[in-house]
């Protein structure tokens, strides 16, 4: 069987005229869930190896995808079927070829009325280098957006793949409050599914298909390094205090990430407040106090009511949250997806880790706050001096305890209970020199979140913040993005950064003057990079915002409370500066 099937995919590679399949998603279902699964498990043992070229086989059937410069793309792939608050299942097989040249559908997001993307949104993107080579490490990678926003089609992965010599994939998951809910009436399926986080579940879904799966693709089953920005980079960090990710990953890279978890029951409140308008709006209940209560309880006719619910309707439940996670509490601490005691647990899934965080990381989300939005737009925020050092103000601070909270304090907590597996903080400072990235972009950007991104994926641009278009392509900036990309190359492939003619990332310890983070950095005509021994502390931090006497009490207590609150990274600074006066 299993040479029948090498030789049809020879005969296919050579001739496209066979039958192309529309997506799957736009099929109706092929057959009896029993019989696709003893289909799937019937192929899980015939799946053939890896050939150059666009067309490839899976355990579902043959996927037809495209050549993009000097990669090999595979687009909306499906790995797995979505029902709503359910685990994610195996995806249908499909009988002879599937294009995959064009991106498969995104998960439902947006606002009620105003929405894009659909509800069962399972497929993942694969890039790869158009060779003959097999055995390349994986990069599994999950995109950011809050959980609430996102999608997989990154066109910058295809230039990591390229660049790094690796397999990526990039997946689609479910969002919002469809990825997410709490709400007591929907426990009544399995302990993973009554966890509410069906968007982890879905993450390890594509774990489980990657595993079953990359080696047809020219990727290594066994050398799988799980990756994310922002929320995805805190959806990597989730996955390793994960019980039931434990053994589906072998590295760990998490860009921007931290830890973040929430409570189930503060959650479901939360949840139950959000869902209540729609609830008065269906006649369900008189007011939204009254509704808020009803949608608490464990009844059927709540149950009926949240999943008779349009699709669009619940993707717009939530606002954008901003960082914050009261907007939207996600990532629940339930017991079985994830402990109970959060990243305080002392089972990790302990596996070499790099965290890497820009040195500005809070400018972003300053640049869309209303304090200082009218400021940006007309530019007086460079001629106005209050509004000047007021945002130098949070930019300074913001950025430190938002960096802090993306690597070295995730370092710390974890330390004592991730054994002998190495961990490797690095921290990008480019962007602060007027002389390289402009005047405005180095006061309002600095090393913005999402710096990594031209360094790592050789784009001439940044596709987070907009900087000049030559800011990341004078010598400096190319000799450190070179770096990067064998740091991160060489982590993929052996779980060590560190390599030849490169300066030494140590790792990271908790001891006084022992190794912290690399510091990496440009000048116009070479990187600079720098391992520090510095170890900075949140309370550091706070008790040098309160020392501060660029601004009165009165504009930090404003920007404390107003602009820098109830962020990620600001509990700390929120208990400290709450009764501030």
């Amino acid at each position: 069987m299993k040479n029948t099937r090498l030789l049809l995919s020879a005969l296919l590679a050579g001739s496209l005229s066979a039958t192309l399949l529309t997506p799957v998603w736009a099929q109706p279902a092929q057959a009896p869930a029993a019989q696709v699964k003893q289909k799937a498990q019937q192929q899980k043992a015939d799946v053939s190896a890896y050939h150059q070229g666009v067309l490839q086989d899976t355990q579902y059937g043959y996927v037809q995808g495209v050549q993009v410069d000097k990669a090999l793309v595979w687009k909306g792939v499906p790995y797995g079927t979505a029902q709503r608050w359910k685990a994610p299942e195996d995806p249908v097989p499909w009988k002879g070829i599937l294009k995959t040249d064009k991106p498969g559908p995104r998960g439902i997001q947006g606002t009620a009325g105003n929405t894009q993307g659909v509800e069962d949104c399972l497929n993942l993107d694969i890039y790869r280098p158009n060779t003959k080579e097999t055995g390349l490490p994986v990069l599994f990678f999950i995109h950011g957006g809050n959980n609430q926003t996102g999608l997989a089609q990154l066109p910058y992965m295809q230039h990591f793949a390229e660049s790094a010599n690796v397999v990526v994939i990039s997946i689609n998951h479910r969002l919002g409050a469809l990825g997410f809910n709490p709400l007591p009436a929907l426990k009544h399926g399995t302990p993973q599914e009554n966890s509410g986080n069906f968007a982890v579940l879905d993450m390890i879904q594509g774990l489980d298909w990657t595993k079953e799966n990359i080696a047809n693709f020219g990727g290594d089953p066994n050398n799988i390094t799980i990756s994310g920005f922002s929320s995805g980079g805190r959806d990597v960090m989730a996955l390793l205090i994960s019980p039931a990710a434990k053994g589906k990953f072998q590295k760990a890279l998490s860009f921007s990430g931290g830890m973040t978890t929430s409570k189930p029951a503060w959650a479901q409140k939360i949840f139950a407040q959000h869902f209540a308008p729609l609830a008065v709006a269906d006649g369900m209940k008189k007011n939204t106090k009254e509704a808020a209560k009803w949608l608490l309880q464990d009844k059927p006719e709540v149950a009926a009511y949240l999943n008779g619910l349009s699709a669009d309707r619940v993707a717009g439940a939530f606002g954008g949250a901003a960082i914050r996670m009261e907007a939207f509490p996600h990532l629940y601490t339930d017991g079985v997806v994830l402990p109970k005691d959060g990243f305080a647990t002392k089972n990790y899934n302990q596996v070499p880790l790099v965290m890497v965080t820009g040195t500005d990381e809070f400018s972003l989300f300053m640049k869309g706050d209303p304090y200082f939005a009218s400021a940006i737009k007309d530019k007086t925020i460079f001629t106005d001096p209050v509004k000047h050092q007021e945002y130098a103000f949070a930019n300074k601070y913001g950025g430190k305890l938002y960096g802090l909270f993306n690597a070295e304090e995730s370092a710390e907590i974890m330390k004592s209970a991730y054994g002998d597996a190495p961990i490797y903080t690095m921290s990008i400072a480019y962007g602060n020199n007027p002389e390289l990235v402009g005047k405005e972009s180095a006061f309002l950007l600095g090393s913005v979140h999402g710096i990594w991104i031209p360094f790592v994926t050789e784009l001439a641009t940044n596709s987070v913040a907009s900087y000049p278009k030559d800011a990341f392509s004078n010598p400096g900036a190319l000799a450190l993005q070179k770096d990067i990309q064998q740091y991160f190359g060489n982590f993929m492939r052996t779980g060590n950064p560190n390599g030849k003619n490169l300066p030494q990332w140590q790792q990271w310890t908790d001891t006084t003057n022992g190794p912290s983070s690399l510091i990496v950095n440009a000048t116009k005509d070479k990187a600079v990079i720098d391992q520090s021994h510095t170890h900075t502390t949140i309370k550091e931090v706070l008790d040098e915002m309160a020392a501060d006497q660029t601004l009165t009490n009165a504009q930090k207590k404003t920007l404390i409370q107003q602009v820098m609150n109830g962020r990620w990274f600001s509990s700390q600074m929120d208990a400290r500066f709450k009764n501030m006066k």
